[in-house]
């Protein structure tokens, strides 16, 4: 997602958080609900490795490099391969991929070693939107097929602000190593933008995909409430988002609800931008079907991010593939641990993180879990990765 403003956030001491996160009651069949199982009988233990902060503005193979929201390694290199939500502004919508160096005592370098754009299914690189022609993306999410080593992406589409700008639909496309065009997936049919009051909010669409269950299974997740699942999150309350399991056919497999955090604080009153959450990353656990760590980002004026790691599972929750709106139907949703809350990792700043992958195993066990921020190519933005090392015991 691009935010117009990236204000500082507080830092705190080094810590581990976990906390069970308050569940929603009952089931959308309307008989009432169990309580979900615990997410896991094992504790993740989580501790800072290190950072690495990429100089503002750098210049890589004639691009900028910066709106860094997707990270991934790739298996058959043992680099990353990072995306930029450049909408084609400044250059063409691309990719990076990139030596970073992480072990036990931190994050050593980040070094770029390629770019490509990404490609339409005619050859060509995808137009800015100023070309009025329908076909800008908004680049969110990359993975590495782990069978194939292709590059699965997810584009948030846009939703038209005003009459004559063209709505263009969200997908998750299959690319080349260089970028080019192979194919997508079908998303489920409540993945859409309308032009009603159902379907997804505008920039609060696909952002999150991952492999999973022997890499048989792509999740997905998307940003936001769709519009009929109920508001936003406010200070008062979260909401719930819908996160979908596809095989590699696209046929959906499950659907469940994601608990979404409510706003951690007010908005200045003086500033014209409102609060802004959502989750723009999950990640599969190895070996472990339903469950996944998710990433919440929130911005808020006047107090900066906040960004959380969650320990979640869809094990025990309600089905809602078939349940047109959540607005005040019960259902368990998934249940959820806090694993690491940025403010208390003793970081130098918590900026804008929205990419997350499991980086390699240490050898004491310990497995790594490396993420970025994108710094929306704003003077005050930060692209800064952030190796953690994940232990379950």
């Amino acid at each position: 997602m691009k935010l117009s403003l990236i204000p500082r956030a507080s830092v705190a001491a080094l810590a581990l958080v976990a906390a069970m996160a308050p569940a929603v009651a009952a089931q959308a069949s309307g008989t009432p609900a169990r309580p979900g199982p615990a997410v896991s009988s094992a504790a993740v233990n989580v501790r800072l490795l290190g950072e690495k902060i990429v100089p503002r503005g750098l210049t890589f193979q004639d691009t900028t490099v910066g709106g860094l929201s997707g990270i991934d390694r790739d298996p058959c290199t043992g680099q990353y391969v990072v995306i930029s939500d450049d909408r084609s502004n400044l250059q063409p919508a691309r990719f990076y991929t990139a030596k970073i160096r992480v072990d036990g005592a931190g994050v050593h370098s980040v070094d770029f070693t390629g770019t490509h754009p990404f490609l339409q299914p005619d050859g060509s690189v995808y137009p800015p939107a100023s070309a009025g022609d329908g076909k800008v993306v908004d680049p969110e999410e990359v993975r590495v097929d782990p069978l194939s080593c292709r590059y699965w992406w997810a584009q948030e589409g846009d939703r038209p602000t005003s009459p004559g700008q063209p709505l263009i639909q969200p997908s998750i496309q299959f690319a080349g190593r260089s970028g080019a065009y192979h194919g997508q997936l079908p998303l489920p049919p409540n993945y859409v933008y309308t032009t009603g009051d159902r379907g997804l909010r505008r920039n609060k669409a696909v952002e999150a995909i991952t492999f999973g269950d022997k890499n048989r299974v792509l999740t997905s997740a998307v940003e936001g409430p769709l519009l009929q699942d109920g508001p936003e999150p406010t200070v008062e309350h979260g909401a719930l988002v819908r996160v979908t399991r596809q095989n590699r056919k696209g046929d959906v497999l499950g659907q469940f609800a994601y608990p979404l955090e409510r706003i951690f604080a007010e908005s200045d009153p003086s500033s014209p931008w409102p609060a802004d959450t959502g989750v723009p990353s999950i990640l599969a656990f190895p070996g472990d079907p339903g469950r996944y760590l998710v990433l919440e980002r929130t911005w808020v004026a006047g107090s900066g991010y906040k960004i959380r790691v969650y320990d979640a599972t869809t094990r025990g929750a309600t089905e809602v593939r078939g349940v047109d709106s959540l607005a005040g139907r019960k259902i368990v949703p998934m249940r959820k641990k806090l694993v690491a809350d940025f403010d208390k990792l003793g970081l130098s700043t918590v900026d804008n993180t929205e990419g997350m992958t499991w980086g390699p195993t240490l050898p004491n066990g310990e497995h790594t879990l490396v993420l970025v921020s994108d710094d929306n190519f704003a003077d005050d933005g930060v692209t800064q990765v952030v190796a953690l090392g994940i232990r379950t015991s």
